[in-house]
């Protein structure tokens, strides 16, 4: 079956050019369109799409009222933002708002589709420039942790928190297993106690949670004493 794509964005012409790019492959398909973040809501109603390819800047309601407003009403769409960076405030908001993936808006064609598979399949997925300038910005104090590790992260136990380090370090599943010296299942299992204990929707949204509660420490992802 294909995957069903809705484009959001309010310029006509990126519009038309990504669906031209997403309905010449086989296995996806463009089901609807819209111009604004309250048109989204309603076309995904109307639509049932997979994935929700959302531009954040728009008049009206924008891409990040819209993200949060899918989250909390639970659609299983999933949520890939594209965005040109101008405002870094935009990626934050978007991923604390439950958005799957980033990818800026200069990315070439290959790039685009592979990610809408990628959060299809139940991945998360971030541009290494988006996840660069995250990181930049825990460094230099501009998005600062909203609470300390202590707090919230009371339902982990200590092997679970040792694996949402290496996740938030970046390493695929198979990697956390040779860095902790635990198999490849046992983190599968260990990850979606950590999503499920911790109301996250995926990787991405477990990556900022660490930072935001200071488990990692910007630049080594180093946990903290």
């Amino acid at each position: 079956m294909s995957i069903r794509v809705l484009v959001v964005d309010d310029q006509h012409v990126v519009r038309a050019g990504f669906t031209a790019i997403i309905d010449g492959e086989a296995d996806l398909e463009v089901v609807g369109q819209a111009g604004d973040g309250a048109d989204a809501l309603r076309a995904v109603r109307e639509t049932d799409p997979d994935v929700v390819l959302m531009d954040i800047r728009m008049p009206g309601m924008d891409g990040l009222a819209a993200t949060r407003e899918l989250t909390a009403g639970r659609t299983a769409a999933r949520i890939l933002v594209l965005t040109t960076f101008h405002r870094d405030e935009y990626v934050f908001g978007a991923l604390r708002a439950g958005a799957s993936g980033f990818l800026l808006k200069d990315c070439d064609p290959q790039e685009l589709v592979d990610a809408i598979r990628t959060v299809a399949a139940g991945e998360a997925l971030l541009a290494p420039a988006v996840t660069r300038r995250l990181i930049d910005a825990f460094v230099t104090g501009s998005v600062s942790p909203s609470a300390r590790a202590d707090d919230r992260l009371e339902p982990l136990t200590q092997r679970e928190r040792d694996v949402l380090v290496q996740v938030a370090r970046g390493l695929s599943n198979p990697e956390v297993g040779t860095a902790l010296g635990i198999s490849t299942a046992t983190v599968k299992t260990h990850v979606n106690a950590i999503l499920g204990k911790l109301d996250l929707r995926d990787r991405v949204q477990a990556t900022i949670f660490a930072y935001d509660v200071g488990l990692v420490r910007p630049g080594d992802g180093r946990a903290t004493p």
